[in-house]
């Protein structure tokens, strides 16, 4: 194809590829690069993944510079099209797609796409009774033809399915040439097509008759009889068959000279498939997806493929059904559906082949007319759906593959695809819109259950109905089984299925419906038996993890697998929706499908190797929670707990990362002290606890804090061990000063000093008397707390710059409130300088506070203001919101006596932002709340 004159370019791929700007052909390059070019033209305006053409580029195994070598190509086509283009520009003919390519190009620019068009029109022509226009439209069409596809390039334009797809669609063209060719009386001007494809193609017989015909036609029968006698004898060699119907046929007509058109009136009606299934009588809810889809398809030069993907059971049929039925009227030429049965319990998955087989037959191509071949049998489904307007639903698909071959080539057409793995492939290679199906809301799962009960039933007992939602986890066909259950037993109220549900939690007893290949174990053993041993393995032990969610490398450590392989098989176990990933790097699975998964580990994973799991889960958040506990220690430079024989992949690059880490995984550790406790593993438990100690003071919960260090001092003292009760019982006093609950504080102190002194642990006394003075500071005994600490002072704080700044600080906050404020600001001053000299961050952020009250002890409010902000700020940067928070709220006391409010109230938000979870477990959190809801409900 030659371009017009200036810059336009020319793309030609029937035949040998070329490119012409300017009226002058252009020289392409060295082979990979005309390759890349090749795949590009052939997907005529269709995106090229970067995988596809890497495959393309290497029969064996890629370099692993492959995907530098392609974009290379790819920037010197593109200055070859446009000489004067800047470096890494991406140009107007080559545009960069999610994961690979796309050329620009439409039927002025590409012969293929204009051949294409040709082809519509053809049909168009023939469909409306114009017989002459169509072969006119046909032949034009195949004039643009120079030979092969992207000839030139063998063996690749001959095996890759790209250019064998287009070639079917020249041998299609050329069968449609000739019915138009016969219904004019013309069949000898399509002879030339008719011997040349008939001898790309020597096994398809439909091509063969037609040649037959066309021979005869031209006064040729003895070339026709020979030409039938070579086919039939090359059938029975090399296939082992006798001709097919059409090609007898054909000779008989020869024989006997019966090959002027077999009818000249109009051509019968092209069949119109109406087979989607009937849509559910109570189907509700999903509007905001149904909202999307339409949104989708009105879109001008929107999706021809909707991808629906989902859990099982999640109603993705359902959706995929009810959105068809409603798109069926734009659609006139009719309805495709098939179950390609990707996630079968009985059958094997169907292959494109015996789908395109059925899709063929309704519309309206004989049988012994479809070719044998995958790429011819999809070249003619194309070409049959080219210039038409269907709707194609194409239901519980396994993969992108199995439903390429499936996807109309040219615009008109919608598709439907439904799966519960993820198509990824589908939205850069086709355009697919994406649309995930998750768990109905609440509101749309009781409308699910108000349709099939009855209005009344369900308003008669909300909170039954709701309980029965929660046992269903919102899941629709769990809701729907409960729901005919419920139907088939009219006089069964509510709140008795509600019971029978929660007498069995955590088990799908309840969910077996009359047909047990619709129950929920079916439905979910479908996916689970597509999955690979390795990710069965792994989705059998996850009920083993505690927490409401798994990381990748909880999961490694669950499996005991590498980091890589565990991110792998969560990947598998994702694209399945076995597990969804609601947060990145966590895994959540539905309740059902962990019941699922607890009745597969008890049949096919023996006691001791689910012990053994649940022993490497403790082993690896043990581990995990020491390297994590080592970045967030004060004053104290070594841990009072143990890694213990686990190990971990983890390393943390900061307090921060840390903090983080405890954050996520805050659940999943609280949750195991109360395991380990349980099963005896009592030294375990109390390390685990007092490992996120300093996590829980920094970040507030001081009510996880409790409850979780009184389990784990119940499990020291079952276990006899003094050195874990003392730990916690010190652990416990930190959580009760921070409740500003002192005497039990103090108490807790007292017998942990008495502990320690047993054990002959003499510095934890002293740091244990250190924390009493803390307590007396709170209740208001700074003499006592500056006598304690004066005469600790010495010895005890020698060589240890933190543990002196630690001291220096709660001095000066009672000197400060004493009325002593110089003696505040020089114990503040000399903390600050000790702590900056240890880098120790948290005690600068103490320093900052103290500093400030010194100062607002001398009447220095601006200055005080100013220290309590630095004092903030170097708290976050410590990965400490919960003291913050609370110098924020003294700041805006502050700004509050001193009148100004705006700025007062804008402190104490952002402090009550900082602890979002402590609003009513903290006396600062309830104070803020207060303060807050006093002055907003204010005049």
């Amino acid at each position: 194809m030659r371009a017009e004159a200036g810059d336009t370019v020319g793309f030609s791929v029937l035949g040998s590829i070329r490119v012409v700007r300017a009226g002058a052909e252009l020289r392409l390059g060295a082979r990979q690069q005309r390759l890349v070019l090749a795949l590009l033209l052939v997907r005529g305006g269709l995106p090229v993944t970067l995988a596809e053409l890497v495959d393309l580029l290497w029969d064996e195994e890629a370099p692993a510079s492959a995907a530098n070598v392609v974009h290379r190509h790819v920037g010197m086509l593109r200055r070859l099209f446009e000489p004067d283009l800047p470096t890494r520009a991406a140009g107007r003919h080559i545009h960069r797609e999610l994961s690979g390519y796309r050329l620009h190009a439409d039927e002025e620019s590409l012969d293929l796409l204009r051949f294409r068009s040709l082809n519509r029109r053809a049909a168009r022509s023939l469909q409306d009774g114009d017989p002459e226009s169509a072969l006119r439209h046909s032949l034009d069409g195949l004039r643009l033809w120079r030979g092969r596809c992207a000839a030139g390039l063998e063996p690749a334009s001959r095996l890759h399915p790209a250019f064998l797809a287009v070639e079917a669609e020249r041998a299609e063209a050329v069968r449609a040439a000739a019915d138009a060719a016969e219904r004019c009386g013309r069949l000898s001007t399509v002879l030339a097509p008719l011997r040349q494809a008939a001898e790309q193609h020597p096994f398809d017989e439909s091509l063969q008759s037609r040649l037959l015909l066309a021979l005869a036609a031209d006064g040729r029968q003895a070339e026709a009889v020979e030409v039938y006698r070579a086919v039939r004898h090359r059938l029975a060699e090399d296939l082992g068959v006798d001709p097919g119907e059409e090609l007898r046929e054909a000779y008989d007509r020869v024989l006997h000279q019966r090959t002027r058109p077999a009818r000249t009136g109009s051509p019968a009606p092209l069949p119109r498939p109406a087979q989607l299934p009937p849509d559910l009588p109570f189907f509700s809810g999903r509007d905001d997806l149904i909202a999307e889809a339409r949104a989708a398809v009105a879109r001008p030069g929107g999706p021809a493929v909707l991808a629906i993907d989902g859990m099982p059971g999640v109603g993705k049929t359902a959706l995929a059904v009810h959105l068809a039925h409603g798109f069926a009227a734009g659609y006139p030429d009719g309805q495709l559906y098939v179950d390609l049965r990707g996630y079968d319990g009985h059958e094997p998955a169907m292959s494109p082949a015996e789908a395109l087989r059925g899709f063929l037959g309704s519309l309206g191509v004989p049988q012994d007319g479809i070719p044998a071949e995958l790429h011819a049998q999809a070249g003619l489904y194309r070409s049959s759906l080219a210039g038409r307007r269907l709707l194609i639903l194409l239901d519980n698909c396994r993969d992108a593959e199995q439903i390429r071959h499936l996807l109309p080539g040219t615009p008109g057409c919608l598709v439907i695809v439904t799966s519960r793995s993820r198509l990824s492939g589908l939205l850069t290679a086709a355009g697919a819109h994406p649309l995930p199906v998750g768990l109905p809301s609440v509101e749309e799962a009781r409308a699910a259950l108000s349709r099939p009960l009855g209005a009344a039933r369900v308003a008669a007992d909300p909170a039954a109905i709701d309980a029965i939602i929660a046992s269903c986890g919102r899941l629709p066909l769990a809701l729907a089984v409960v729901a005919a259950r419920a139907a088939g037993l009219p006089g069964t109220p509510p709140a008795q299925i509600a019971a029978e549900l929660a007498r069995a939690p955590g088990s799908l007893d309840g969910f077996d419906g009359d047909d047990p290949q619709t129950g929920l174990r079916a439905v979910f053993s479908w996916s689970y038996r597509a999955l690979s041993a390795p990710a069965a393995r792994l989705f059998r032990l996850l009920p083993i993890h505690p927490g409401p969610d798994v990381s990748i490398a909880g999961a490694a450590g669950l499996a005991g697998v590498p980091l890589r392989s565990a991110r792998a098989l969560l990947g598998e176990l994702s694209r399945a929706h076995l597990v969804t990933e609601d947060l990145p790097g966590r895994y959540r699975t539905h309740d059902l499908l962990l019941a699922y998964a607890t009745e597969l580990g008890e049949e096919n994973d023996g006691p001791a190797e689910r012990a053994a799991a649940e022993l490497r889960c403790l082993r690896f958040y043990r581990a995990t929670g020491y390297q994590a506990h080592r970045w967030l220690l004060a004053s104290e430079y070594q841990p009072l707990i143990e890694p213990g024989p686990g190990e971990t992949p983890l390393r943390f690059d900061g307090h921060g990362d840390a903090m983080r880490w405890f954050t996520a995984e805050r659940q999943v550790l609280i949750a195991l002290v109360g395991r380990a406790a349980r099963q005896g593993r009592h030294a375990e438990a109390w390390q685990l606890a007092l490992g996120m100690q300093h996590f829980f003071e920094r970040s507030g919960r001081w009510a996880d804090w409790t409850t979780t260090g009184e389990v784990a001092l119940a499990a020291a003292r079952a276990g006899g061990d003094l050195v874990g009760q003392a730990r916690m019982h010190r652990s416990l006093a930190g959580a009760a000063y921070f409740r500003h609950e002192h005497e039990t504080a103090l108490g807790h102190l007292d017998r942990a000093v008495e502990l320690l002194a047993r054990l002959g642990l003499y510095g934890e006394m002293t740091r244990a008397g250190f924390n009493r003075a803390m307590i007396l500071s709170a209740q208001g005994r700074h003499e006592e707390v500056l006598r304690a600490l004066s005469a600790a002072l010495g010895p005890w704080v020698a060589g240890d710059d933190k543990l002196l700044a630690d001291v220096l600080v709660i001095m000066g906050a009672s000197h400060a409130e004493l009325g002593r404020a110089d003696e505040a600001v020089r114990c503040a001053e000399r903390a600050m300088a000790l702590s900056r000299g240890a880098r120790y961050r948290l005690g600068v952020a103490e320093a900052w506070e103290v500093l400030g009250r010194g100062h607002s002890a001398r009447g220095e409010l601006d200055r005080a203001v100013d220290c309590w902000r630095e004092a903030a700020v170097a708290y976050q940067e410590a990965s400490a919101p919960a003291p913050a928070a609370e110098v924020l709220a003294l700041l805006g006391d502050a700004l509050a006596a001193a009148g100004d409010r705006d700025a007062a109230v804008r402190a104490w938000r952002e402090a009550l932002a900082l602890i979002p979870h402590a609003h009513t477990h903290t006396p600062t959190g309830r104070r803020l709340a207060g303060l807050l809801a006093a002055v907003t409900s204010g005049p």
